[in-house]
């Protein structure tokens, strides 16, 4: 079984972007989600992704991740998804630990900045770039979807499932 083990955080430099080694545009969709349950449809340059994501255990859920042919995925995003698509740059850092993905908003979430980095095991040790700040890994108010919710007056509908 999959699994996703990510510690997420606050930018406070722009310090980072001398050591992106690459880029993706991404655009995010929502198709449903229910009591801490979610499935994603994602497009990335070429390609397209289906995600199912369970509940969160700490910072570990399970996640499931598909590729679909990309015009499925471009169908699901504009008949099927719940609220706006969320447009970002992902950009990498790699590190000798790991790799820091640094996602930047576009559009609906325009200006919001968040690194991630997804670890091994739940207790793994990492050092954190100076460019890195305040840790945010379950901190619903920076939750991606609940951001989007918010944003599109949806939460309330959602939260009522």
């Amino acid at each position: 079984m999959a699994k996703e083990i990510e510690r997420k955080f606050l930018i406070v430099s722009d310090e980072w972007r001398r050591h992106v080694s690459g880029s993706v545009e991404i655009q995010d969709g929502i198709l449903a989600i229910h009591e801490g349950r979610k499935i994603r449809v994602r497009l990335y340059d070429s390609r397209a992704t289906l995600t199912v994501k369970g509940p969160k255990n700490g910072i570990t859920r399970d996640e499931f991740e598909y590729e679909i042919p990309k015009e499925d995925g471009v169908a699901m995003l504009r008949d099927h998804r719940i609220g706006e698509i969320l447009r970002k740059t992902r950009f990498y850092v790699p590190v000798s630990y790991g790799l820091w993905c640094i996602d930047e908003y576009h559009g609906t979430l325009g200006g919001l900045l968040f690194a991630e980095i997804e670890l091994h095991s739940a207790d793994q040790c990492f050092d954190k770039p100076s460019w890195v700040g305040r840790e945010i890994t379950g901190n619903k108010q920076f939750n991606q979807t609940n951001l989007l919710l918010k944003h599109c007056g949806l939460e309330d509908s959602i939260a009522a499932e």
